[in-house]
C-alpha cells in the first residue's frame, strides 16, 4: 500500500476520535500535506482500535486483535519499532492488513525526577498499559520502574487496581484517558491530568492541571504536612482541654482553693483557637518541591 494514501486514509478516520494517539496521526498526517476525507460509520472499539469507511475503503488502526492475520516482516518491523519504546498500530484495508504505524511519546524530563522522588519516599512505581509489552518494557526500562503490567484492557484496568487493595496495599492511580476512569474511580487516590479527558477529571479526586507527574510528589507532600498539621492541632486542643476543664470544674479547689475565672477560661479559649489556626496557617509555608 502506497504509504501516504495508507496514512491519509487512517488520518480520515482518526478525526473522528479524541485519543492522543489519534491526534498525532492527524497532525502527522497534515504535516505531510495528506489531504484527508470525512469518514462514515466511525466505530472505537474498546481497547484495541478503531475502525470505520473512508470513501470507498473500509479502515481499521489497532492492536492485533482488531488487525489479524499480519504477514511476517510486518511484525517484525512492527516489534523492532516496539522495542524503540515507540507505540505501533496496525493498519488494515478493506479487511487486509497494510501497514502500521509507530507513534513516539517522548518521556517528559520531568517524569523520571518525579519518579526517583516517589521510589526514595518509599512508594512502588508500577506501569499499567494496555499498550505492547515489548513497548512498555522499553518505557519502563527507562524510568527504572519496579514493575510493569501491559496489555490490560480497560476494564481489566480496575481489577488490577482491586486486586492491589486487596492485597493490602494502599493504591493511587495516575491517568489520563476514558480508560484509566473506572481504574482512577476504583483507587484509594485518583489523579487524573488536566491535560486529559473530562471523563478521567470526574473519576479522579485529585488534577494535576499542567499534568506533570511531579505534581503527585507535590501534592503527597503536602498531605503528609496537612497530616502531621492535623495531629499537632489535636494535641494543642486537647491539652488545653485536659489542663482546663478538671481545673475549671473544681479539681484543684481542695487542695488549693482554687478556682478558674470565667475570663482566664475565656482567654483560655481564644489562645486554644489561635493557636491551632496559627499551627495550621504554617501550611503556607510548607517546602512542597524539596519535602
Amino acid at each position: 500500500t502506497d504509504e501516504n494514501r495508507m496514512l491519509a486514509l487512517v488520518a480520515s478516520l482518526e478525526q473522528a476520535s479524541e485519543h492522543p494517539l489519534a491526534e498525532a496521526i492527524v497532525q502527522g498526517a497534515r504535516d505531510r500535506g495528506a489531504s484527508l476525507e470525512k469518514a462514515d460509520e466511525f466505530e472505537s472499539v474498546t481497547g484495541k482500535g478503531v475502525r470505520g469507511r473512508v470513501g470507498e475503503h473500509e479502515v481499521a488502526i489497532g492492536n492485533a486483535k482488531l488487525v489479524p492475520d499480519v504477514p511476517d516482516e510486518l511484525a517484525t518491523q512492527a516489534e523492532t519499532l516496539r522495542a524503540e519504546g515507540q507505540t505501533v498500530m496496525l493498519v488494515s484495508i478493506d479487511g487486509k492488513a497494510a501497514g502500521s504505524i509507530g507513534v513516539a511519546d517522548p518521556i517528559k524530563e520531568t517524569t523520571a525526577e518525579a519518579i526517583s522522588a516517589l521510589r526514595a519516599q518509599g512508594l512502588k512505581v508500577i506501569m499499567l498499559t494496555g499498550d505492547n509489552r515489548t513497548t512498555a518494557e522499553a518505557v519502563a526500562t527507562k524510568l527504572e520502574l519496579d514493575d510493569v503490567i501491559a496489555e490490560v484492557l480497560p476494564e481489566d484496568k480496575a481489577n488490577v487496581v482491586e486486586k492491589l487493595k486487596a492485597g493490602g496495599a494502599v493504591v493511587a492511580m495516575a491517568g489520563d484517558g476514558i480508560n484509566d476512569a473506572p481504574a482512577l474511580a476504583s483507587a484509594h487516590v485518583g489523579i487524573a491530568m488536566g491535560t486529559g479527558t473530562d471523563v478521567a477529571m470526574e473519576s479522579a479526586g485529585v488534577t494535576l492541571v499542567k499534568g506533570d507527574l511531579r505534581g503527585i510528589v507535590r501534592a503527597r507532600a503536602l498531605s503528609v504536612a496537612t497530616m502531621r498539621n492535623i495531629r499537632q492541632n489535636l494535641l494543642f486542643a486537647f491539652g488545653y482541654n485536659a489542663l482546663g476543664v478538671p481545673v475549671a470544674a473544681g479539681a484543684l479547689y481542695p487542695f488549693t482553693g482554687m478556682l478558674l475565672s470565667p475570663m482566664i477560661a475565656a482567654a483560655a479559649m481564644a489562645f486554644s483557637s489561635v493557636s491551632v489556626i496559627g499551627n495550621a496557617l504554617r501550611l503556607r509555608r510548607a517546602d512542597l518541591d524539596s519535602a
